[in-house]
């Protein structure tokens, strides 16, 4: 036999072969955990996306704790958002916890870093507890707090500085959070950091062009007999840029004029072509005496000749004093009509010809209206953002308007628009402005007889 023949052992009497299907079950338990990682993986990646596609920073934070929550199977949830000196908690945005629970701790004040939330402040690993009360940093829980037995804490940094920590207790499954657990939520705080950072970026962006759409936009003159208020709120989403825009200006024959105007569009584009053809109508307004169909069909043509802008809607009124009191004479380019709101608090929308908006046909004839003003009576003059709602139709946008104009027409004209602007019809989704103007109760006075404008000139040329 040769030294490398070695011959069979035969088996032994009573030594256990191997058991039947040993190596299938453990190819079983192989294949679920394969397949469990896999579903957190594919539900990672779908947390990541989830929370991307958020802009707004309190939306990205909630959602930042209930994926968390989702991924391992957490009943609560919550983000600590560290104060800029880096030893509390300024924010503490919570998920899981029942009406009832809620209920108990109404009184009671957020976590601000004590215990084992000051010490995952201090100590930014991250940390797994079987049982919170029996580790050395633990000082309990308030009166009326939920009894949480295990948890998991992970830092989220953004830019490489914390910014705050996420929190997680009992799986419901009731077992502790293990290690799979861990790396998971480990993996969504670096998504989660950068989505904050974004959203952060966003909200930086959206600030400036809101105070720069407010730089575009006039503060109202002393408009004395009359007074006015306006108000414009901008865009919610996807960004505040937008091309609305009000004025009113006394001109030199002591009658008011009075705009407000829509240029399509939700971008620089938009707000340069706005502030273009606000300045050339407030400039046209008090250079010419002609009607206001004169000076909206001298805008349109020069815009046509000069500038490349999108379809605009505008109203144009003078408000000129008459025998009987005042008169409103306007005109309009697709716009929406005002809202004349009377003494007894009666609505009427001054429906009228309409005329095409700006940008469409310079060689169409635009109509002038006319509408005798009660004294002490209100208009309004809004953009379509105020009214406009994809879920009912325009009429019944402005049925709703009308209806809360003529609920609280008695208020000051600065709280009446701002209570339109904040309970407004429409979805909210495009910006919006609002122009409130109030007749006084006093007729106007008289005007100059021919001797007395006879007299005052050869005064001023003294």
């Amino acid at each position: 036999m040769s030294g490398g023949d070695r011959p069979e052992q035969p088996e032994q009497p009573g030594t256990p072969g191997p058991r039947p299907g040993t190596g299938l079950e453990q190819v079983g338990a192989q294949l679920r955990a394969l397949a469990d990682a896999r579903d957190r993986l594919e539900g990672l990646l779908d947390a990541v996306l989830a929370i991307s596609r958020e802009l707004d920073l309190s939306a990205v934070l909630q959602r930042i704790v209930t994926t968390a929550m989702d991924l391992v199977g957490a009943r609560y949830g919550a983000l600590g958002v560290l104060h800029e000196s880096g030893e509390h908690l300024k924010e503490f945005i919570t998920a899981g916890l029942s009406e009832a629970e809620r209920a108990d701790l109404a009184g009671v004040a957020f976590p601000h870093g004590r215990g084992v939330l000051g010490h995952l402040i201090h100590h930014p690993e991250p940390l797994r507890l079987g049982d919170i009360p029996s580790h050395p940093a633990s000082v309990g829980f308030p009166p009326g707090h939920p009894h949480m037995r295990t948890l998991l804490g992970v830092a989220i940094s953004v830019r490489g500085e914390i910014y705050g920590d996420l929190y997680l207790s009992e799986r419901h499954d009731g077992r502790p959070f293990d290690r799979d657990d861990e790396d998971i939520v480990v993996a969504l705080a670096g998504a989660a950091g950068i989505a904050i950072e974004n959203a952060r970026l966003f909200a930086q962006v959206r600030d400036s062009a809101e105070a720069f759409q407010r730089l575009l936009l006039p503060t109202l003159p002393d408009l004395r007999p009359f007074t006015a208020a306006a108000v414009y709120r901008p865009a919610a989403e996807p960004n505040r840029l937008g091309g609305d825009w009000y004025d009113a200006i006394v001109l030199p024959d002591n009658t008011v004029g009075v705009m407000i105007g829509d240029v399509g569009g939700h971008d620089l584009h938009a707000a340069a072509a706005m502030a273009r053809t606000h300045s050339m109508l407030r400039a046209l307004l008090y250079d010419r005496r002609t009607p206001p169909s004169g000076v909206l069909t001298q805008l349109d043509r020069t815009l046509q000749a000069t500038t490349d802008i999108p379809v605009t809607t505008a109203c144009l009124a003078r408000i000129e004093p008459a025998e009987s009191g005042w008169l409103l004479r306007w005109s309009t380019a697709g716009h929406f009509p005002p809202l004349l709101i009377g003494p007894d608090a009666e609505t009427e929308y001054l429906y009228a010809e309409p005329g095409l908006p700006l940008g469409v046909n310079t060689g169409e004839q635009r109509p002038d209206h006319t509408r005798p003003l009660p004294a002490g009576s209100l208009l309004l003059f809004f953009t379509d953002g105020l009214v406009e709602h994809p879920a009912r139709t325009l009429d019944e946008g402005l049925a709703a308007l009308a209806d809360l104009a003529a609920a609280h027409a008695s208020r000051p004209l600065r709280e009446f628009v701002r209570v339109l602007a904040d309970h407004h019809p429409s979805d909210g989704h495009d910006d919006m402005a609002v122009l409130a103007l109030r007749v006084p109760l006093d007729p106007p006075p008289p005007p100059p007889r021919p001797s007395d404008a006879a007299s005052a000139a050869a005064e001023e040329d003294r």
